[in-house]
């Protein structure tokens, strides 16, 4: 069983920058990719990023395009979202998912983590 722990949300002014991180244990085959995932109140959860843990292949959607950065660390089993120049619109719950193969439909994604909040104030 895949369990995934986030953390490294917190509040911060626009313009800011926060590191979330993603814990993981229990990797097996079918949790080759790890997706973050962001949720707004009011609003449908949307992929922000993943990486294939497998060969670095990473994808980002547009609104986050070269402000996030996510990374891993094998060793250490985590994986990073950098987020730069945060925008108030980037204000949500952060998850963090895993599945056997990357996509940023969170339907494709069994297991999930808690959640962090990410709130940028303007």
């Amino acid at each position: 069983q895949v369990q995934l722990v986030e953390s490294g949300g917190g509040s911060v002014q626009a313009g800011g920058s926060l590191r979330l991180s993603c814990a993981a244990s229990g990797y097996t085959s079918s949790s080759s990719c790890v997706g973050w995932f962001r949720q707004a109140p009011g609003k449908e959860r949307e992929g922000v990023a993943f990486i294939n843990r497998r060969d670095d292949g990473t994808g980002y959607t547009s609104a986050v395009k070269g402000r996030f950065t996510i990374s891993q660390d094998r060793a250490e089993n985590t994986v990073y979202l950098q987020m730069n120049s945060l925008k108030p619109e980037d204000t949500a719950m952060y998850y963090c998912a895993a599945s056997g193969w990357c996509s940023d439909w969170p339907s494709n994604y069994p297991y999930w983590g808690q959640g962090t909040q990410v709130t940028v104030s303007s």
